[in-house]
């Protein structure tokens, strides 16, 4: 008897009522005869900064996904003076999230949890489905047209929702997501813009992915890149 995930497999038809930008992606990404993704393993290298008075630190992590439910957990090291002091965890599961920073892997240095976190992981889990973009059809996701570059995307869990645009080129490459999202400081939050611009492409398990991008922080003061990102390995439904 075949499993589910051998079974479910993406169809030509699962992709008609879309919006125009999101048919042209979703082919680009080569996502139809593959089966459903149930689960992630992404590794990054990169470099990370707090703020821009703040010095660049070069950064390794490694991310795990679940789709069904929604999940994330990530995973960092940062050296600091070329050497790995820092450490951080952010972690996005059933609606909740929290972010915790160890120094030496001993001294906590921040654990933050709460509602506006929640938003900001829910927020960064939808962004980062260009990673696994079957995702991106799933029941708990909507789409709304906006124009032939973007569209307007919401995704739901939890009894929560949000929603950010994604930016397509015309051979159907992602090239940007922008959203409202809250951003920690200091303990407190500020709500800002946030977009992921897309610096590169390439393959992984014959899907068409980013492979390099960035985070920024789109404030009134100007735009504040704080993270830069390569893609070095993805690996699906590997749990057993």
């Amino acid at each position: 008897m075949q499993d589910f995930e051998e079974e479910r497999i993406v169809t030509e038809a699962m992709l008609e009522k879309l919006p125009a930008p999101v048919q042209r992606y979703m082919n680009f990404t080569g996502v139809v005869g593959k089966p459903w993704i149930r689960d992630v393993v992404l590794r990054q290298i990169g470099r990370f900064r707090q703020g821009k008075d703040r010095p660049w630190m070069p950064m390794r992590a490694k991310q795990i996904f679940s789709t069904e439910p929604p999940s994330f957990m990530w995973k960092a090291r940062f050296r600091m003076g070329g050497i790995p002091l820092l450490s951080a965890r952010d972690e996005y599961s059933l609606g909740q999230a929290q972010m915790m920073g160890k120094l030496t892997g001993l001294i906590t240095v921040f654990d933050v949890r709460g509602e506006k976190l929640d938003q900001g992981a829910m927020t960064r889990y939808l962004s980062e489905m260009i990673w696994f973009p079957i995702a991106y059809l799933g029941e708990n996701i909507t789409w709304e047209a906006i124009d032939d570059d973007s569209a307007k995307v919401t995704f739901k869990d939890a009894g929560k929702s949000v929603t950010g645009r994604m930016f397509f080129d015309q051979e159907g490459r992602p090239a940007n997501f922008t959203a409202k999202r809250y951003r920690e400081i200091d303990g407190d939050f500020s709500l800002d813009d946030w977009s992921t611009p897309i610096r590169g492409y390439g393959t992984f398990a014959d899907l068409n992915l980013p492979t390099h991008g960035q985070a920024v922080w789109n404030l009134p003061s100007g735009d504040l890149e704080y993270i830069e990102l390569e893609i070095i390995e993805i690996l699906y439904n590997t749990a057993a």
